[in-house]
């Protein structure tokens, strides 16, 4: 339970700018502190809870960050939270869901907020730190846990590291460890690399790589990591916190600000309903707060009532375990072995004859939020999406509860956001640029009026084997485009086993892929205008080129592969698809062409009306299409 809420300070958003119907926003930074009882059955599934200290009346204290965003008048708000899980300790809402830039993690300006979408809402908006080892510089939010303890005397674990340079966090000088090493004995440590996944590992000897520090390691002699190879190092790690806490920290937070009456010192006013959502890591961490029960708090309350959980796959989070390892994310090249993947999958109760267990995501225990996931191209090429809703094998289409929902948003890639780049990187081909966001707000504000009215969003919207349209990766029908990198098979997705030392994948779940049409765009899920009147292929898939590994699929992103300009370019070049000269007659044919996709969008209620007034000005002034 939460015990206390020591707010720091309370100032205003943009020097007092108005949002809306909402008004004025204020700033309220503060820390939450509270205290679990490791002998509730709804905390005792908390990993190494029975080995942490404990207080006077014999509970486990935590300590969390915390920073809401609130109407300065209650009154013009909506009455309700959207918290935001954050990412590695990121507030990435206003990057996203808001087309703002990147990388604002004390939102301040008008210029940190975007177009403002969830302020003009009129939400309370609120983070906090679920992440004991998330960087706290720059306002980044973490959870302040106890670390666990054998009898007062220090845990030891041989764990496993993996690194990569050049991909997810840049070019590595030094190897960063999760955990503080037990001994900086070399000799009880190993230090492994290999090319892909699949190769056996070459040890480097001792003289080739040295720690820094208990909590780092380099390679020797100014030796630079080899780009996208895989470093692998098992250790001997001491004192493991007590991360589960992050999820009781998150529900008990949230249930304090709906229920406690001393909330409102916080909130401004009473809380009515809370909506959760989160982006990638933060989605899969939604999913793992709901599979483990912590949609239920202490006293048996439903903690949120909807979830939008976007580009998380089927996946979980490496986080309620000793010495877990919660940034891990795997992908077809990287951070193979770690747990995440773990059946049940789907929010639809299913048997997986791969483990012999039965189960859904949901548990029916009454704390079950309105669900709604969205998902690109990518997370059904990377993150196994198609199980979301097939069996485990893929062999069926299935049937899902009426309290979830799941979307494909076509031709995007993992990270899509407004002003992403098509700079291809450390990949063969040009990166995909393609924004789902008008889908994934349009989404929020239907899982809003479910939460509010019981209205019912939009039916589910995917590839699926009924239809045809959901196939195996070689059989997309994906054309031959001149130069292009092509990929044909997914991230493979296994149950998990021993991630200290793991074993190659035996058997594994069956992953789909949605089929495309002649110019390799999908003909499922949601296809926003860009897919649907095109000028240019968008994929969730690219490659690595050298002097990465040959063949291996790029980390998370797409590839946007334009179209030719005229007849003449696409003759020169061989490619098969029509040119944007060829398939819109003039730039009213294009613009007509876009107007029929926005207006089915509208009436499916998968776009806002501000969004179909953006994409009709945009094609107004595209000028690819002739006049």
């Amino acid at each position: 339970m939460l015990l206390a809420l020591d707010i720091e300070r309370v100032e205003p958003l943009a020097d007092g700018a108005p949002f809306g119907e909402a008004g004025a926003y204020e700033r309220v930074i503060a820390t939450a502190r509270g205290e679990v009882d490791p002998a509730h059955p709804d905390n005792s599934g908390i990993a190494l809870i029975d080995k942490a200290p404990r207080n006077a009346a014999g509970k486990v204290e935590y300590k969390t960050d915390v920073f809401i965003l609130r109407p300065r008048d209650p009154a013009r708000g909506n009455g309700r939270i959207l918290y935001e899980v954050n990412n590695r300790g990121r507030k990435m809402l206003f990057g996203n869901i808001a087309d703002g830039p990147q990388g604002v993690n004390d939102p301040k300006t008008l210029a940190d907020l975007g177009n403002a979408f969830p302020l003009r809402q009129g939400y309370t908006i609120v983070w906090s730190g679920w992440d004991p080892d998330a960087p706290r510089a720059n306002m980044g939010l973490a959870l302040t846990a106890p670390i666990a303890t054998d009898n007062g005397q220090p845990i030891v674990q041989t764990v496993r590291e993996e690194w990569v340079s050049g991909t997810r966090l840049g070019v590595l000088e030094t190897f960063k460890l999760s955990h503080e090493a037990a001994t900086l004995e070399q000799n009880r440590a190993r230090l492994t690399v290999r090319e892909r996944a699949n190769d056996e590992p070459r040890e480097l000897p001792l003289n080739q790589w040295s720690f820094v520090d208990g909590r780092s390691i380099k390679l020797r002699d100014g030796t630079k990591a080899q780009p996208g190879y895989l470093y692998e190092f098992h250790y001997d790690a001491k004192n493991p916190k007590v991360q589960g806490l992050g999820f009781a920290a998150t529900r008990d937070l949230v249930s304090w600000l709906r229920h406690d009456p001393a909330a409102t010192k916080a909130t401004g006013a009473p809380i009515s309903h809370a909506l959760a959502i989160g982006f990638s890591q933060a989605g899969r961490y939604l999913r793992n707060h709901i599979s483990e029960g912590f949609n239920r708090d202490e006293q048996g309350r439903r903690v949120f009532d909807g979830v939008h959980s976007h580009i998380a796959g089927v996946g979980r989070i490496f986080f309620n375990t000793p010495f877990a390892q919660p940034a891990r994310t795997n992908t077809q090249h990287e951070d193979h072995g770690f747990p995440e993947n773990e059946f049940p999958f789907s929010t639809a109760r299913l048997d997986d004859p791969l483990t012999g267990k039965t189960g859904a995501l949901f548990r029916g225990d009454g704390c079950d939020p309105l669900l709604i996931e969205t998902n690109t191209s990518t997370e059904y090429w990377q993150k196994g999406a198609s199980l979301l809703h097939t069996d485990p094998l893929g062999t069926r289409d299935i049937e899902l509860p009426a309290n979830s929902r799941v979307y494909m948003i076509a031709g995007t890639q993992h990270g899509g956001r407004a002003g992403a780049t098509t700079d291809p990187g450390p990949n063969i081909n040009p990166r995909n640029p393609h924004n789902p966001m008008p889908a994934v707000r349009a989404l929020l504000v239907a899982l809003d009026e479910w939460v509010i009215s019981g209205k019912a969003p939009p039916p589910s919207k995917v590839p699926t084997l009924a239809a045809g349209t959901l196939v195996d990766a070689g059989k997309t029908g994906f054309p031959s485009v001149p130069g292009a990198a092509v990929v044909r098979v997914t991230n493979s997705v296994s149950p998990p086993g021993d991630w200290t030392d793991p074993k190659p994948a035996g058997k594994t779940y069956r992953t789909l892929v949605s089929k495309v049409d002649a110019d390799g765009n999908e003909v499922a899920g949601v296809r926003l205008p860009d897919i649907a009147v095109p000028l240019a292929t968008y994929t969730g898939w690219n490659e690595y080129k050298p002097p990465y590994p040959k063949g291996e699929i790029a980390d998370r992103d797409g590839s946007c592969l334009p179209f030719p300009v005229d007849k003449a370019a696409r003759e020169s070049s061989g490619d098969p698809r029509p040119s944007i000269a060829e398939r819109y007659k003039s730039g009213a044919d294009y613009i007509a062409k876009v107007q029929a996709v926005v207006d089915q969008l509208l009436a499916e209620r998968l776009i806002l009306p501000e969004d179909a007034a953006r994409y009709i000005e945009r094609a107004r002034r595209e000028p690819r299409v002739a006049p």
